[in-house]
């Protein structure tokens, strides 16, 4: 009878110090150390972060300390804490016009139309290329549909619509929901494929997401690509958009109407429509090669059967830098994004080094670079990764914090696609809260994120956001405050730390991704797609 009586003391003082020591890992997040870590990044002293800067120094450094002074491991196996990722600079210059009907359209840049050129070369660009309008030049097997009907673009301009054809039927497209057919990405992509010599996207601000400020904002300022071993030679030489006002001059010059000519491409039957006009466009880049960082911690597993398998959290460490030519302010902060969600990771970080025992499985801190300049750093661990993929469970994803207060809800951007969003929810329902979906799938945030690139990749991937359920607070307060932070910060020098931030509700959240990712490094199952995701048949074939 004692021996029975001390094997339950025994079993019950072990689950009371799981318990408080998991405890103590919540109490480890607090909103003053978010605070002062998000302050700390978005300082001007960062001067915006931009890769290749001393803005990257300061941050990747202080990263570094940070993940040190946590007595986390380098989480490169070379035994450091970065990850080189080559990088190419490139400030495009682009400039041109159109010409239509016996009309000379003019473009003028960061005002209704803005340029990039990725092949690594100083001089790139079309003369009297025919323009094509290819509806929303997608090419998509699985639901029938190709708006090129073998048409030949190679050598001429093309000129499309962005987001994915608005259909009725939801099987198509996901409905509402944008897919990856619809990002500016995948349509840059498609061009390259085709041959085309330039692409021209028209935008328009709810289809795209985002007002075309968002994009003219970033006109005269280095972008960046990947450096691949072709110098980006097999990418379209010219990419770009033009403003819907301007585009619609351009279609009346050639005879056409925007309008008729949208309404015909929300159609499987639509076929390119050659117009009578040409582009003339020219980029003049100028190019630095750099060797931009990861930044990656690792605390070990503590189960030897399990340690070499791993849970990723992720966050973007880059923003926009600064603008010398800018009068006042020069100094893009990201604030917001995503100063907040890499002083999220850090919290995450102290949270699991409270943890005794530690996981089973380890646990990865990865912050990227360039995620600003199109996943770039994301991209680049998912293409090289440290550690095989297939012994990685899960990305989960960090892009801005909640900075509104506490919510009843948690919202889960692509809710449906991995059994990542049950561990969540039970979370989450010990939380006292709920799931909700993104309430505006149409934008396509999932694919507007690093966890997309390990997605891609076939990687379970979780991305959230702010709940729109705020206590004490009135019904539809949580997208009022989207829409203010999109209309008036983002991408903008104003995304600043604000007086007004209440991180209450962050760490609230931040307490339910870190019980996602240990109880995922605890389970005797890796998580998986569900029926109908995209990336269910990659990941399948990568565990084979």
């Amino acid at each position: 009878m004692r021996t029975l009586i001390l094997v339950v003391v025994l079993i019950l003082a072990s689950c009371g110090g799981q318990r408080t020591d998991r405890t103590a890992a919540h109490k480890a997040m607090t909103a003053e150390s978010l605070l002062t870590r998000t302050s700390k990044l978005a300082s001007v002293e960062f001067e915006g972060r931009a890769p290749g800067t001393r803005g990257e120094e300061l941050t990747v450094n202080y990263l570094k300390d940070e993940f040190t002074k946590l007595g986390l491991a380098p989480g490169n196996p070379d035994g450091t804490f970065f990850q080189n990722v080559p990088l190419a600079g490139i400030l495009s210059r682009v400039t041109g016009f159109l010409t239509a009907g016996g009309h000379r359209i003019s473009l003028e840049p960061g005002k209704d139309f803005i340029g990039n050129s990725a092949p690594l070369q100083a001089v790139n660009g079309v003369k009297d290329s025919e323009i094509v309008f290819v509806g929303y030049g997608v090419v998509a097997p699985e639901y029938n549909w190709d708006d090129y009907k073998g048409v030949d673009v190679h050598g001429k301009t093309i000129l499309m619509l962005i987001n994915d054809p608005p259909l009725a039927d939801e099987k198509m497209f996901k409905g509402k929901a944008m897919t990856y057919y619809g990002r500016w990405t995948y349509k840059y992509e498609i061009a390259s494929e085709k041959g085309a010599a330039a692409a021209i996207i028209i935008h328009e601000t709810g289809p795209a997401g985002y007002p075309f400020e968002v994009l003219t904002g970033r006109w005269g300022q280095e972008g960046f690509d990947l450096q691949r071993a072709d110098g980006n030679k097999d990418r379209v030489p010219v990419e770009s958009w033009i403003s819907l006002d301007k585009a619609k001059e351009l279609l009346q010059a050639a005879g056409q109407d925007f309008d008729t000519l949208k309404k015909s491409a929300a159609s499987a039957n639509f076929r390119p429509v050659a117009l009578k006009a040409k582009a003339n466009l020219e980029a003049a880049n100028t190019i630095r090669k750099i060797s931009s960082r990861n930044v990656i911690a690792k605390l070990p597993g503590s189960d030897p059967k399990l340690t070499n398998e791993y849970v990723i959290y992720s966050a973007h460490w880059d923003h926009l830098g600064k603008d010398p030519t800018r009068k006042g302010d020069q100094v893009f902060n990201g604030a917001h994004d995503n100063a907040s969600g890499t002083a999220a990771l850090l919290e995450l970080a102290a949270a699991f080094t409270k943890l005794d025992p530690r996981p089973k499985r380890s646990i990865l801190f990865l912050a990227v670079t360039a995620e600003e300049q199109g996943l770039l750093g994301a991209q680049y661990y998912a293409e090289n990764p440290l550690y095989p993929l297939k012994s990685t469970l899960a990305d989960i994803n960090m892009d801005g914090v909640n900075t509104w207060g506490k919510t009843k809800d948690f919202v889960v951007v692509g809710l449906g696609n991995s059994t990542l969003d049950d561990v969540l929810a039970e979370a989450a329902r010990e939380q006292g809260r709920t799931l909700s979906p993104d309430a505006e799938p149409e934008k396509g945030f999932y694919y507007r994120s690093d966890h997309f690139e390990f997605a891609k990749q076939g990687v379970p991937a979780l991305y959230t956001d702010a709940g729109e359920q705020f206590i004490d607070k009135p019904a539809g307060y949580g997208l009022k405050k989207r829409n203010e932070y999109t209309t008036n910060d983002y991408h903008k020098v104003s995304d600043e730390v604000k007086p007004d931030w209440d991180l209450s509700g962050a760490i609230e959240d931040l307490k339910l991704l870190f019980e996602v990712g240990y109880r995922v490094a605890q389970a005797e199952k890796f998580p998986e797609w569900k029926p109908g995701a995209e990336f269910k048949a990659k990941r399948e074939a990568q565990l084979k």
